[in-house]
């Protein structure tokens, strides 16, 4: 594989990232980015996001019909996404690598991995909806 030529921009991408537990989408990237970077585009961010998780640096998260978020941990871990606020969070919980191996029991193929999410209302949100009167539910 061709050696990845060092880019200054790139690398504040991913320091950014490095600082964030939220898991920004691309745009906030974009955003933070161009504090240091003014004359940095959108195209720009967006194809370093998609090199940097090509390569494993770090991960794409994808919400569903909300837009992809993107996380500097590249661990093996699992993430909540609250169906309310499109929040993302990350889980402390065990590995469930598991489930590959029950998977692989039941498929004729070869299973490489899998990905994990779960759904449902953050803590802010659900505390909304216990809150709220029963007509304005």
């Amino acid at each position: 594989m061709k050696e990845l030529k060092y880019s200054r921009q790139r690398e504040s991408i991913k320091d950014f990232l490095m600082t964030r537990k939220d898991h920004p989408t691309a745009e906030e990237v974009y955003l933070n980015v161009r504090k240091t970077f003014p004359n940095i585009s959108l195209g720009t961010v967006y194809r370093n996001l998609s090199l940097l998780t090509s390569i494993g640096s770090i991960q794409k998260i994808s919400c569903g019909d909300s837009c992809e978020r993107f996380d500097a941990s590249t661990d093996s871990h699992y993430h909540f996404i609250c169906r309310k606020c499109g929040c993302v969070m990350d889980m402390d919980m065990p590995d469930l690598s598991f489930i590959n191996t029950l998977a692989d029991k039941s498929f004729c193929g070869e299973i490489e991995g899998s990905v994990t999410y779960f759904f449902g209302l953050c803590e802010k949100c659900s505390q909304e909806y216990v809150d709220k009167p029963e007509s304005k539910r």
